[in-house]
């Protein structure tokens, strides 16, 4: 594995890192620059994505390894699928949609990461 293949793992987990926190410590400010409709009794959600997201991208940073980050960016194309049937919802849309397309776009930074082993 090249130096620059865990360089662009470790920015991505940065990254996924810091939002991650953002959501577990401070769910209502950190949701309420999204979308201050967002419903306050959900933001218990908020808190356990913020976790998943810190447990999966800490590891990340520990090991950047390929198939770690192959392993990532499955559980983050997930999480951006599962947030599709959100987008109907006028409550939880403006949400859907940042979290979703941040998920979509790690999956797909932490899968190109990835793929560039050996190039």
């Amino acid at each position: 594995m090249r130096n620059v293949q865990r360089a662009a793992i470790r920015a991505v987990a940065t990254a996924g890192l810091a939002a991650g926190l953002a959501l577990a410590l401070r769910p209502a400010r950190t949701v309420g620059a999204v979308d201050p409709r967002f419903p306050r009794e959900r933001l218990w959600a908020t808190r356990v994505l913020g976790a998943r997201l810190v447990a999966q991208h800490a590891a990340l940073l520990v090991r950047p390894r390929p198939s770690a980050a192959r392993a990532a960016a499955a559980v983050d194309a997930l999480h951006a699928a599962s947030m599709l049937p959100l987008l109907a919802s006028p409550a939880y849309r403006r949400t859907a949609l940042v979290s979703g397309g941040f998920a979509a776009a790690t999956a797909g930074l932490l899968a190109a990461a990835a793929r560039s082993e050996g190039r």
